[in-house]
């Protein structure tokens, strides 16, 4: 029994040694091919999607790879050159210690991984969004090797950051993330960051080389026509109470004139916005929409008895975010770095969208948010009531603070993602690779 089960178990791994080797001799060469791949849902991973669409953008077939939970933007579904490659999600093993089951996930997970790039057609680069990047850069580095490709690593924050959030630095699984991360990041190719302390950071302790891709709004971030909004907002009155008309007999739907913040003119069939509208705030947080933490925070909610504030969190598709943070008065980004060298890419949406923001204070958000001309940044509760009630003291009068800080948005002439993109990343490709 012993022999027999070791002779299938020699001839399994011979075969699959011949597959993988005739898949690498009848491989003919990457050209023209990229694999952008995250270990995360595509759908909520809205920069790889950017670096999707830039590549096909530039005549590159492109196998966007990573867990399909959420949709993806229908630019991308509709691209003729990118092609959605899923991963399953793995739920891990609910028995023995907490250590035996992430070390069980994370080997599963390798192994579906590396299988999965080596199922594709061979690329030229494998383009990989860090974190996470346990155990996706050492298996995308080992698929590279394969395919003859080049690794190109996209630094968003450090993995070990991240899990220390929850175990602390001192933590032995932290402390081997850290040396895994600096070991195989110095093993790529090219490296990106998303800011400048990231990429001296990277240089300094890990002796990594990486050129600086700010997160940039893509062009559908804009400011959003008012037959738009007022579109989205009768849509949304449809499941949300706030955004339907208050102090209003008829239903939404019988009447299909009024939202909270909009209504049509009976004399000329123009949209045109309520005189006593509310404001619309937009806080950018992990725990909203479909967050895990949604059922708690909105308990917390409902116990809040406010009189003139509703709160909301709507699951939106793809397509009506940007319309609704093209529609709104003022964004609150309430994102803290845990290695405090990323920028939250809420707020570079908010900016496209010319809506000025108020942001909590972090080391390098200067790079972003400057205070006093785009925004206001805030160190507590205290101090954003306090900007709260200064921005919306006249409001919707187009008179104060807010409106200046939208002037100044205007007036910046932003790079947009594609631009900044063409002048980064676009030189580091090889124009036959």
């Amino acid at each position: 029994m012993a022999a027999g089960g070791a002779v299938l178990a020699l001839a399994a791994v011979l075969a699959l040694a011949a597959w993988l080797w005739r898949r690498r001799r009848v491989a003919a060469g990457g050209a023209g091919r990229v694999c952008v791949a995250v270990l995360g849902d595509l759908g909520r991973s809205p920069r790889m999607q950017y670096h999707a669409l830039s590549l096909a953008r530039h005549g590159r077939d492109v196998a966007l790879l990573g867990y399909l939970q959420s949709r993806p933007h229908g630019d991308v579904l509709r691209s003729g050159r990118i092609r959605l490659v899923p991963v399953t999600d793995l739920w891990g093993l609910r028995v023995g210690p907490k250590l035996f089951q992430y070390v069980v996930k994370v080997v599963v997970q390798a192994v579906q991984l590396l299988y999965v790039m080596l199922k594709i057609d061979q690329p030229s680069y494998i383009l990989l969004q860090n974190p996470p990047g346990l155990p996706a850069i050492a298996v995308a580095w080992l698929a590279c090797r394969f395919w003859r490709s080049k690794l190109i690593i996209d630094w968003h924050n450090y993995g070990y950051s991240v899990m220390s959030l929850s175990h602390g630095r001192n933590h032995p699984l932290v402390q081997i993330a850290k040396w895994y991360e600096k070991l195989f990041g110095r093993l790529s190719d090219y490296n990106l960051c998303v800011t400048n302390a990231m990429k001296e950071d990277l240089w300094v302790n890990c002796n990594i080389k990486a050129v600086t891709l700010y997160d940039k709004p893509a062009a559908y971030f804009k400011e959003t026509p008012l037959e738009l909004q007022h579109h989205l907002y009768m849509k949304l009155a449809e499941d949300y109470e706030p955004f339907k008309p208050r102090y209003v007999t008829e239903s939404v739907s019988g009447s299909g004139e009024k939202s909270a913040f909009t209504e049509v003119d009976g004399s000329n069939g123009q949209v045109k916005k309520r005189r006593a509208r509310p404001a619309l705030l937009i806080s950018s947080t992990s725990w909203t929409g479909k967050g895990p933490l949604k059922d708690y925070y909105n308990g917390l909610i409902n116990k809040l008895h406010f009189k003139h504030i509703q709160i909301c969190t709507p699951w939106l598709e793809a397509e009506d975010y940007p319309l609704l943070l093209g529609s709104a008065d003022l964004g609150v980004c309430l994102h803290k770095s845990s290695s405090g060298l990323d920028l939250p890419m809420k707020v570079v949406d908010m900016f496209g969208c010319c809506l000025p923001v108020c942001a909590i204070h972090f080391e390098c958000l200067h790079e972003l948010v400057k205070h006093n001309e785009n925004g206001l940044i805030f160190r507590d509760s205290d101090e954003l009531a306090a900007q709260l009630k200064m921005l919306f003291l006249e409001f919707p009068t187009l008179e104060g603070k807010l409106h200046s800080f939208r002037r100044s948005l205007h007036a910046c002439k932003q790079l947009r993602w594609d631009e900044s993109w063409d002048q980064t990343v676009l030189p580091l490709l090889g124009q036959n690779e």
